[in-house]
This record gives C-alpha cells, sequence and structure tokens, in this order.
C-alpha cells in the first residue's frame, strides 16, 4: 500500500453509499469509515496509488452536492495514520505546535506537509469528533521545526481555505503537557 485517499461528505447517508461505491469501483482497502461531528462522514481507503485516484474520483461522482472534501497522498509522512488513530508516542515534550482546520481531510494533509517540512514528532490528529466538525494536528520538536512545520501545514490548509488558526507554544507548561498526552 503506498497511497491514501479520504473522502468527506456533509451528510452520514451519503457518505455510506460514496463508502459502498469506492469500494466496489477499484482494488482498495477501507481503512476508516464513519460518523463525524456534526453528522459528517469520512472514509479513508489505501491501496495503489492508480486505485486510489480511481476510487476517490468515483466518489466525487457519487457525492454529487454532499461532498465536502477529499485527498489523494502518494507517500503519506511518518506516523500520519498513527497520529490520526491517536497511537503515537512522543518521545520528547518539546516545543508545540497545533494546526487547526474545518475538515478532516485538510487535518491530514496538514499533518502530512508538516511532517514532510522537518524534525518534528506528530503527537495526534484529531477529527471532528466532539468539537462541532472541527479538527486539529499537534506536534512537538525543536522550535524552530515546529514553527516551519506548522507553517507547512497552515500555508497547504488556507490554499484551500480549510485553515482556522495555528500557535506555536516554544516551552509549554508540564501540566499542559500532561493534558495532552
Amino acid at each position: 500500500m503506498n497511497a491514501i485517499g479520504l473522502v468527506e461528505c456533509k451528510n452520514i447517508s451519503k457518505g455510506i453509499v460514496v463508502t459502498d461505491e469506492m469500494l466496489k469501483s477499484a482494488g482498495i482497502v477501507l481503512l476508516s469509515s464513519g460518523s463525524v461531528c456534526p453528522g459528517k462522514y469520512v472514509t479513508v481507503v489505501g491501496g495503489e496509488l492508480s486505485a486510489i485516484h480511481a476510487s476517490v474520483d468515483r466518489a466525487k461522482v457519487i457525492a454529487e452536492d454532499a461532498l465536502l472534501d477529499t485527498f489523494v497522498i502518494g507517500n503519506l509522512g511518518r506516523n500520519v495514520l498513527e497520529a490520526v488513530s491517536g497511537s503515537v508516542e512522543v518521545t520528547r515534550k518539546r516545543a508545540l505546535g497545533i494546526i487547526e482546520t474545518f475538515t478532516a481531510a485538510s487535518a491530514i494533509e496538514a499533518a502530512d506537509a508538516a511532517v514532510k517540512s522537518g524534525y518534528i514528532e506528530l503527537i495526534e490528529v484529531r477529527i471532528a469528533r466532539g468539537m462541532g466538525g472541527k479538527c486539529f494536528v499537534s506536534l512537538t520538536g525543536d522550535v524552530s521545526d515546529v514553527r516551519a512545520a506548522v507553517d507547512a501545514g497552515a500555508m497547504l490548509a488556507a490554499e484551500r481555505g480549510m485553515l482556522i488558526n495555528t500557535e506555536v507554544i516554544a516551552n509549554p507548561h508540564e501540566d499542559l503537557w500532561d493534558s495532552i498526552l
């Protein structure tokens, strides 16, 4: 599996139909599928790049006006999927960076861009659960690397009109770290 794709729909029922059509249209693997706040549906698939493109293209046709966001990433950055699933172990607490977005697709793409921009560790990619549909990426590293990573992720999200905000905290309080990790 060398690629992933994501389709985010504005409503759950259409999202389920889109997911079914995606799975029937190409040789892909379902990585994640389900509803997120506020009544959106997100599907993540993996496989060969050409199959992912075909399934996401099919989803765009089926989703019609229910389509909110999509992406296809050919070479996903290190630990991005682990950060989405909340299974990353942070080895050192350093500067903290946050990228906040409107969609799951833009958050994952921002995380991918951040990882590829410098030496940082992803902490989490939180996808729209209990946050009114918003998403965020949290990461740590040296201050300069965190700033560069946040800027890279934010630029990508901003280009698509999906950026809400970014923050970098050079030296987070230990109690804050305890609440994050």
